[in-house]
């Protein structure tokens, strides 16, 4: 699992990520909320851990700009702030939980696992994800465009979801390597070329008008060929 942890207190965000550690999570800390929603608007993290009161822009400021980018990454918010009025602010701007401060430690991680399955559940109850004429079931590992479709491998499959997922974002080599082959892995970036190679292919043989698209130097983003000018 991969959490990014927004909060200003150092000594507080350093325990939270030796604990994350021991629980083998891969944490990002920012500490200030402008820093914070950069990192969150990538959507590549599992979970998002938001404090409220954050030097630059606040939390609940980040929490609505995420929302409003339609980046669904879970987020739940964490504060000193106890006011029942504060939790139902961050709860209509989007947060997913609210755990006040000081919190222990067990119930952040059980919180933490609550709402990762929920965005697992969600996203199989949906089905599908689409991107202009390319549909992908999230159930059968099939790519279908039209009336034509074709069985994907798990590679392909979690690497065909970040991307519909993420549309308007750029995916980093790096940032694939770790949401999809895990933080430890020492995949070298020409592999997951082989993996776009295939993809490529399956979907001009499906005869799609989505391809992905080789950003030089940065990565890889979906692109409708009938949407360019």
């Amino acid at each position: 699992m991969r959490i990014l942890l927004i909060e200003d207190e150092v000594q507080l965000s350093d325990a939270l990520v030796a604990v994350f550690k021991k629980q083998h999570y891969s944490t990002d800390a920012v500490y200030n909320g402008d820093e914070g929603y950069e990192y969150a608007r990538t959507g590549i993290y599992d979970v998002i851990l938001l404090d409220v009161m954050l030097p630059g822009t606040d939390g609940f400021t980040v929490l609505k700009k995420l929302r409003a980018q339609k980046v669904k990454t879970p987020v739940i918010m964490m504060t000193a702030l106890g006011e029942t009025e504060d939790r139902i602010k961050g709860l209509d701007y989007g947060a997913d939980d609210y755990i006040p401060k000081p919190f222990d430690t067990n119930e952040l991680l059980a919180r933490i696992r609550a709402v990762a399955r929920r965005k697992d559940n969600d996203l199989v109850d949906e089905y599908t994800l689409k991107f202009g004429d390319l549909s992908l079931d999230l159930k059968a590992y099939t790519l279908t465009s039209g009336s034509d479709s074709i069985k994907v491998s798990v590679k392909e499959y979690e690497i065909l979801k970040y991307l519909m997922e993420h549309p308007q974002f750029i995916a980093t080599r790096d940032d694939m390597i770790t949401k999809i082959w895990g933080f430890d892995n020492e995949l070298e970036s020409n592999n997951i070329e082989v993996y776009i190679s295939f993809i490529r292919k399956k979907l001009a043989h499906i005869k799609s008008n989505v391809t992905v698209v080789t950003v030089r130097g940065v990565g890889y983003k979906l692109e409708n060929k009938c949407s360019k000018t």
